[in-house]
């Protein structure tokens, strides 16, 4: 397969209410989507940068779904990067896993009728997880990021990026609210996806705060 190639098209400052953030937008090889990088501080030619690799949840980011922990770990995300005062969210147009969002409301549908979330892609006709992680590695490249601490649960994001060449240096943990719609969603996460998840409930429903950045995990 040959390697893909991006290209930032144009970038724009955006005040957040967690601080300012410049949104580059990219263009590449590989497919005709809009992947983003949402960049706080300087960057280019640093190490231990603090970065998020998200990949797009219209349910979860806009809509605030409870059905999964993607909104939350991207508030906390853009929290933790503007809190540092440099950082990188870079925000992949891979909607439900790879799988779409048409087809991801299908497997809601399948959730619902009690297929856990593996199972309901799988009878869909798709993989368990198509996501694929070598343009989020050539958008750091090309911001200069030299190495990072990645803010994942994901130990295959870990491996994807090192089989890209992107250096990293630790993994920060990323658990957001546990509730009973999210639930089940989570330990298939960890049971069947190898996410390193530890369940801590909280309160479901309490207003979103400050949080503390987790240390450094193995």
């Amino acid at each position: 397969m040959n390697k893909a190639y991006v290209s930032q098209i144009t970038s724009a400052r955006i005040p957040t209410a967690y601080g300012e953030f410049r949104l580059c937008y990219y263009q590449n090889t590989l497919d005709h989507k809009e992947h983003l990088a949402f960049v706080a501080g300087n960057v280019a030619g640093a190490e231990r940068v603090l970065v998020r690799i998200h990949s797009e949840c219209f349910t979860g980011d806009v809509l605030g779904s409870r059905r999964c922990d993607c909104g939350e770990q991207l508030d906390r995300s853009l929290e933790w990067i503007a809190r540092r005062g440099a950082g990188v969210l870079v925000y992949l147009r891979q909607e439900g896993r790879g799988i779409g969002l048409l087809q991801k409301l299908r497997a809601y549908n399948l959730q619902d009728q009690g297929y856990d979330t593996v199972d309901a892609n799988l009878l869909l006709g798709h993989g368990a997880d198509e996501r694929d992680y070598s343009l989020a590695a050539r958008i750091l490249e090309d911001l200069g990021v030299r190495s990072v601490q990645l803010l994942t649960n994901n130990p295959a994001k870990i491996s994807a990026l090192t089989a890209e060449g992107i250096q990293v240096d630790s993994r920060l943990p990323l658990e957001a609210t546990v509730n009973r719609d999210n639930l089940d969603y989570l330990r298939t996460k960890a049971q069947r996806m190898a996410h390193l998840l530890q369940f801590k409930p909280t309160q479901a429903n309490a207003p979103f705060t400050k949080h503390d950045e987790p240390e450094p995990a193995n």
